[in-house]
């Protein structure tokens, strides 16, 4: 696909509206990770840089379709004032006349931050008035919001068909550049790591890449499924069962297509989440236990897969990441991928992501994707509304 850039468009003293994906952590009206704000500032000043009067909206949360204090993206202004060290207005709303009236008053390189598009339920419905309304506030349309170019809502591709100028932002390029370099051209041996709580989650992604694919390696609680299919006894762990059929086609395809699915031998269990865990050294697990993470075993054979790959995917936790005590396998999985020399490696999915930035990896990895359930369809071979739309 050919993206236009941002870097093509003239943006001197044009209202430029940027869809960025400012959808961060908030408690209590503090942000507790800004990564999304941060990814985002290339483009933003660039932007400013060229004289634009800067137009931000993102959406925040799931509110119900009007306005909620909880969800209200005024912490983002304070945070972006402080990060581009500059005034920053928020508007109270993202369309009507006052919003239109700010930005008949700003001067270039200033920047508004428009209020929570999903206040209006209009946003996910991508109704056609709501769209032209947001479209009749710019001159120009930049998305930088991989993250949500997976959903056809108004403000990442409804609008767009409003505007004559758009292109992407440089977070946008980014993800379809390195994403596109493992889908499309991937160097050999190249793996993909699975991980998370079901199949069905990652059926289509594994359908799409079993021709590119040398070895798949599978952890989480999506293992059990595939090993329940195999005859294995797997506890009280999390299995789909009405996946299994599923599960053993997918096996099967890959004997067939000559690529290897790694599947754990041994694991960390115990009588439920807060129990006490311990390893068990062989595939099966007794009755009353359930597997919360690979085992050692596992550990090193998936760690010397990894050692010989020139591109990996990695999506999702390979144990239950959110409790400490079964947060090794992902760690050391992590770290294996880490340590790899000359490799593409990409990684994606909110809790992926969290274990790399927890043991502040982030620079050992070629690309850290900012869009979970985006970078999944992506790799699936799905075309992306929110990209499509851009696409010259």
């Amino acid at each position: 696909m050919k993206l236009k850039s941002i870097e093509s468009l003239n943006l001197a003293s044009k209202r430029v509206f940027i869809r960025v994906d400012f959808n961060v952590p908030i408690k209590d009206g503090v942000i507790k990770n800004d990564k999304r704000i941060r990814s985002a500032l290339k483009t933003i000043k660039y932007a400013i840089d060229k004289k634009a009067k800067v137009i931000l909206a993102s959406h925040l949360g799931r509110p119900k379709g009007g306005f909620e204090k909880k969800y209200s993206l005024m912490p983002v202004g304070e945070r972006l004032r402080d990060l581009l060290n500059m005034d920053i207005k928020v508007a109270e709303d993202c369309i009507g006349d006052g919003v239109k009236k700010i930005i008949s008053d700003m001067k270039d390189g200033e920047v508004l931050l428009l209020e929570n598009l999903r206040f209006h339920k209009e946003e996910e419905a991508n109704e056609e008035k709501f769209a032209k309304e947001l479209a009749s506030l710019c001159d120009v349309y930049i998305n930088d919001a991989f993250g949500t170019a997976h959903r056809a809502h108004a403000s990442t591709e409804g609008m767009a068909h409003f505007v004559a100028e758009k292109a992407a932002g440089f977070l946008m390029l980014s993800e379809v550049e390195n994403l596109s370099r493992v889908l499309t051209k991937p160097v050999k041996p190249f793996i993909t790591i699975l991980g998370g709580a079901k199949v069905s989650d990652k059926i289509n992604v594994i359908t799409n890449l079993m021709s590119r694919v040398d070895i798949f390696i599978i952890g989480g609680a999506m293992a059990y499924t595939f090993l329940k299919s195999q005859g294995r006894r797997t506890g009280k762990s999390l299995v789909e069962e009405d996946r299994l059929d599923v599960a053993r086609q997918i096996l099967d395809n890959a004997k067939k297509s000559g690529v290897k699915i790694l599947l754990p031998e041994d694991h960390i269990v115990a009588k439920d989440e807060n129990g006490e865990p311990r390893v068990v050294s062989i595939v099966d697990i007794d009755d009353d236990w359930i597997g919360f993470d690979i085992g050692p075993k596992t550990v090193a054979k998936y760690s010397e897969a990894i050692r010989g790959a020139k591109t990996i995917f990695f999506n999702g936790p390979l144990g239950m990441f959110e409790n400490q005590k079964f947060s090794n396998g992902t760690f050391d999985i992590v770290k294996a991928v880490s340590e790899l020399k000359g490799a593409i490696t990409v990684a994606g999915g909110g809790d992926t992501v969290s274990a790399i930035e927890t043991l502040k990896l982030e620079d050992r990895f070629t690309h850290i994707s900012t869009g979970g359930g985006a970078s999944l369809e992506f790799m699936e071979g799905k075309e992306l509304p929110g990209i499509k739309i851009l696409e010259e």
